[in-house]
């Protein structure tokens, strides 16, 4: 299917306090995106850190998400999962809930061939009416969709398209060449928005747009109505902020970048570990540099 959204998605940071969702930040979030005109707001993809979450947790946070937006946007949930059967179940409560749509990662560690991407993909679909977003980023999960896989993916009748993270631009434009017809292309690498756009995507799913949401999605905007010039201008301006948003692992810098904006987002829960001094430094200097004002 195509036409799910087109335009900028934020890949939302969870705010934590005493190991908790912090609920009235993350209420602050929503408006901050809603106010920058963000067109979907993905809660529990990777920068949400589900991975660190309960199941019950993340019940909670797809009920009050739903709530919260109120349809001022579009709501997507991350789904994926290493277990089909659990990524099913999580599809089927965010769709019980109200959730627009899903996002859902490749199964990561235990690393499932082609064929179990086809398989995992069909199950999640079969199991849900809205429309789903397949997310490949191999760096993370050491699974890589290849383009004739996401040919196959694209045939199921509610699969919207690709979250694109694999930083393999050669790979990207076949995946377009096979699905153009069939379903949609997302960016999911910030470095990268402005060539998949220019490519066909039609849009991104972007981490930087937690902080400078209304760039992120003028960005698209720019390359819609064809202003071509002007979007790269725009994005040579962004790429260094990007790219101090990358400095450590996701959501590290992200989530420290908007504690500096004013929002108690809290540390990334553990394994993850707070930004490092020499990065905060990097961080801070592409805050200012871009004009925004940091408050630590």
């Amino acid at each position: 299917m195509k036409g799910f959204f087109n335009g900028s998605a934020t890949a939302l940071i969870t705010p934590f306090k005493n190991d908790a969702v912090n609920y009235d930040v993350l209420g602050e979030l929503i408006e901050h995106q809603i106010a920058g005109g963000t067109d979907a707001i993905i809660f529990l993809g990777t920068t949400g850190e589900p991975s660190t979450m309960s199941f019950a947790e993340e019940h909670v946070l797809m009920e009050y998400a739903v709530k919260k937006v109120n349809g001022r946007a579009k709501v997507i949930f991350g789904c994926g999962s290493n277990n089909t059967a659990d990524a099913v179940m999580t599809a089927q409560k965010a769709e019980s809930y109200g959730a627009d749509g899903l996002l859902a990662v490749t199964p990561y560690y235990n690393k499932c061939t082609q064929n179990g991407l086809v398989a995992y993909y069909k199950a999640i679909c079969e199991a849900v009416s809205i429309p789903v977003i397949a997310y490949n980023v191999p760096g993370r999960t050491g699974v890589e969709i290849q383009p004739a896989t996401m040919a196959k993916i694209a045939e199921l009748p509610n699969m919207a398209g690709i979250k694109d993270a694999g930083g393999n631009m050669s790979k990207t434009m076949e995946t377009f060449r096979l699905v153009r017809e069939k379903c949609d292309v997302y960016s999911g690498e910030d470095a990268l928005n402005l060539p998949i756009l220019l490519c066909g995507g039609a849009g991104v799913i972007s981490v930087l747009s937690n902080v400078v949401p209304k760039d992120v999605k003028l960005l698209c905007e720019l390359v819609k109505a064809g202003k071509i010039a002007e979007a790269i201008t725009l994005n040579d301006k962004l790429l260094p902020l990007a790219n101090a948003c990358f400095v450590e692992v996701n959501p590290i810098p992200v989530k420290e970048a908007m504690n500096m904006l004013g929002f108690d987002a809290g540390v990334p829960r553990a394994p993850l570990t707070q930004i490092e001094p020499a990065n905060k430094e990097k961080l801070v200097t592409a805050m200012k540099n871009y004009g925004l004002e940091c408050k630590a």
